[in-house]
């Protein structure tokens, strides 16, 4: 039996109890029509589709569109159908799939729209995280007073290959995928499954998805493994982010095909250092050494200091195999316990490594400097050289300290001019951004037997200056010959957005640090004293990274825009075209314009830009996935005691604590924190017990217990010391 409405004519009671008057209502069936645009509906629809229950409101409904369509606010078809005049916008983007009930879609540069466009699930049309979409922007903002739209076309999947755990039931399989922002399980036939057993890790290829199917459809492709093995987990990681698991074999063969001998010809073409001084200094572990140092004292008093590259254009050649294959892969990529190196190991170990005792070909860099380290003139072109000794970082930095030792001569006036330069550019603006970087001591088989925190030391930071003003040099050197106008791959790297800067001054402020929020060097200033006064305190590393993420994204673009963490005009990488694409555009480039060439056409070297910038993305992501893998196995087989830990995250469903002594970061649910009940209060990040009063929030220094890890996942969850369940026992997934 219906319900008698006491509400005056004109008015009614909508969904929820609110009231309606007729120009509420109006609004809402006009903005219904208008954002399911091209499609017809009848009045009965109309009420279905909005939840109408109220009679009144019910039947002020089909007058109103009546009325609307008078007015050319909407059409209305012969049969009494309805649909929307206004015209949307049509865009194309890409799909952030940030959650199972939505995702976002990042607009295409050339729209110039800056928010990002909400799309419901049911919307999507099967598009998943990464695809490229076309698809229709609402007249109106939503409800969540965003933009919103909906998927009209896939144009191209990001992906068709995910790396999961396969589980079998007698009548069929599914893969559960996991890459956190793939929301769906994939469906295998039976006969799809290409001997996967229950429980491995495999790699699945989406073969089908039709149009109203819950689940996509896909088989087997590679069986990586029982799941929880370090290699299978590592191979997993690879898959997930689309790493090769090796070289095709042409592209093997065409490297061992290069001679190893350098003609008289091509060294009389070059200029000769072999009889200068010259060094390289890597990691202790490192095999690609791509760029050395030489030095000497000259007649007139100043010094003359050389950057020199590996010239690894000079053996990869434009459309070859090996070509074709370094712009797929763009970067070398470092997981924790390997290398994918960009280039086959017979160039980036071999013939392109600046090993001692070998002439080896360059691209150079060298300046003459007086003894307050200003560059008095440079000269760029190439070279050949002969390196003297190869250092690693630890024994430069004993000959530095002892005073002892070959070339401690050498290495101790460059790291007192390299000192010089550092100054300088931080007086001028650059931010010192020293970030904690965790490494593992694995065994044989890849297990983590502990980790140690990276230490960067003066000849840390002296190789790092000499590359910096090389590459700087560089970018300034092809700037300034025609004002910007040739075509360059430059490192760009915008001033921060200041509201987000805004956020990570209040984050700050949560660990009692204040930050003046300015402009230009003034914001570098603020940063730097920041820097420093969180130097070995236990938030530190939270702090490091939080800024970091606060700041604009460093990317390549052909644009001559300067670099604001390094406070440079302009600048670019040309130092290291063993392990980066970019490095080698920009030899190419500059020899191109050293030889006098004309500036190229502008968008195809924008396009490599965005593909190299993409690629750097996905490598650190990888990187990142790798870490924190470890970081969950370790803190698996760590010691089942009180850990002490700072909170660097709260949510209304957990709180983040980062464990001070492995820099592992772990969640305590709300659900688990059963000594009282807790409400989120998002204003000031923090929950608050109901009944105790009890606040958490960012910057607490908290104990804690490990009481689960997930290897899949990669998580590890925590729980408050002292707890009374602390003698159950840890769960490992």
């Amino acid at each position: 039996m219906g319900r008698k409405s006491n509400n005056r004519a004109g008015k009614g009671k909508a969904k929820g109890g609110k009231v309606m008057d007729s120009a509420q209502l109006a609004r809402k069936v006009l903005n219904f029509l208008d954002n399911h645009y091209g499609e017809e509906f009848n009045s009965k629809q109309i009420v279905k589709k909005l939840e109408i229950r109220d009679s009144v409101i019910k039947g002020g409904v089909e007058p109103i569109l009546h009325k609307l369509a008078a007015g050319g606010s909407i059409s209305k078809s012969p049969r009494n159908y309805f649909s929307s005049n206004k015209e949307p916008e049509f865009i194309e983007g890409v799909v952030d799939f940030v959650n199972p009930r939505f995702a976002f879609i990042v607009a295409d540069a050339k729209y110039k729209i800056e928010e990002d466009i909400l799309i419901k699930e049911a919307d999507l049309k099967n598009a998943l995280d990464g695809d490229r979409v076309r698809i229709m922007v609402y007249p109106l903002k939503g409800n969540t007073g965003r933009m919103e739209g909906r998927v009209l076309e896939l144009l191209e999947r990001s992906r068709d290959e995910f790396v999961g755990r396969v589980e079998i039931s007698p009548r069929f399989a599914f893969v559960v995928p996991d890459f956190k922002k793939m929301h769906h399980d994939i469906f295998i036939h039976k006969g799809e499954l290409g001997g996967a057993e229950h429980n491995q890790k495999v790699v699945v290829k989406l073969t089908e998805w039709r149009e109203g199917d819950k689940n996509p459809t896909g088989k087997v492709t590679r069986v990586l493994g029982k799941a929880g093995e370090h290699e299978v987990e590592i191979h997993s990681i690879m898959a997930e982010f689309g790493l090769p698991f090796e070289y095709p074999e042409e592209v093997t063969a065409e490297a061992e095909a290069i001679s190893d001998q350098i003609s008289e010809k091509e060294i009389k073409n070059r200029k000769d250092f072999r009889g200068i001084t010259t060094f390289t200094i890597d990691p202790a572990d490192a095999k690609d050494f791509d760029d050395a140092i030489s030095y000497r004292k000259l007649d007139n008093g100043n010094f003359e200091i050389g950057v020199h590259i590996a010239d690894v254009t000079h053996y990869v050649k434009p459309k070859t195999g090996l070509e074709k294959e370094a712009y797929d892969r763009a970067t070398s990529v470092y997981l924790v316990d390997r290398t994918i190196p960009m280039l086959p190991e017979r160039l980036s170990n071999g013939l392109c490594s600046l090993r001692p005792n070998e002439d080896k070909l360059t691209f150079s860099c060298v300046f003459e400097m007086d003894e307050n380290a200003d560059v008095v003139k440079h000269w760029i072109g190439r070279t050949v050289i002969h390196s003297d000794r190869r250092f690693a970082y630890e024994q430069a930095q004993e000959n530095i300290d002892n005073q002892e030792g070959d070339f401690f001569t050498e290495l101790t006036f460059l790291n007192e001019m390299a000192k010089k330069l550092r100054k300088r550019r931080f007086d001028k603006g650059a931010v010192n951004f020293e970030t904690v970087e965790v490494k593992f001591k694995l065994d044989e088989k890849g297990t983590p037997l502990g980790l140690f925190v990276k230490e960067r030391k003066d000849i840390h930071k002296m190789i790092e200056e000499f590359m910096l003003l090389a590459n700087r040099t560089v970018a300034e050197f092809i700037h300034d010959k025609n004002k910007g106008a040739d075509t360059f791959v430059y490192r760009v790297h915008d001033y921060p957005d200041l509201e987000r800067l805004e956020t990570f001054s209040n984050f700050a402020k949560k660990f009692g640090h204040e930050i003046k929020v300015g402009e230009g060097s003034r914001i570098s200033k603020a940063l730097n004293q920041l820097m420093d006064e969180i130097q070995g305190k236990p938030e530190q590393n939270v702090l490091e990274q939080l800024a970091i993420r606060s700041m604009a994204k460093a990317i390549y673009t052909v644009e001559p825009k300067g670099h604001f963490g390094l406070a440079f005009k302009h600048y670019t990488h040309f130092t290291s075209p063993i392990r980066r694409y970019p490095d080698m555009m920009v030899h190419r480039l500059l020899q191109h314009y050293l030889d006098g060439g004309k500036s190229p056409e502008a968008e195809t070297w924008e396009d490599k830009c965005l593909h190299s910038s993409d690629r750097e993305k996905r490598a650190s992501n990888a990187e990142r996935a790798s870490i924190k893998y470890k970081q969950v196995e370790f803190m698996a087989l760590a010691e089942d005691k009180d850990y002490e830990g700072i909170v660097v995250g709260v949510t209304e469903w957990g709180v983040f604590v980062e464990i001070t002594e492995t820099k592992c970061e772990g969640m305590i649910r709300v659900q688990d924190m059963d000594d009282d009940y807790y409400e989120f209060d998002e204003k000031n990040m923090r929950l608050i017990g109901s009944n105790n009063k009890k606040m958490i929030t960012l910057g607490d220094k908290v104990d804690v217990r490990v009481v689960a890890t997930d290897i899949d996942r990669r998580t590890i969850d925590l729980e408050f010391a002292g707890n009374e369940s602390n003698n159950k026992p840890r769960k490992r997934r």
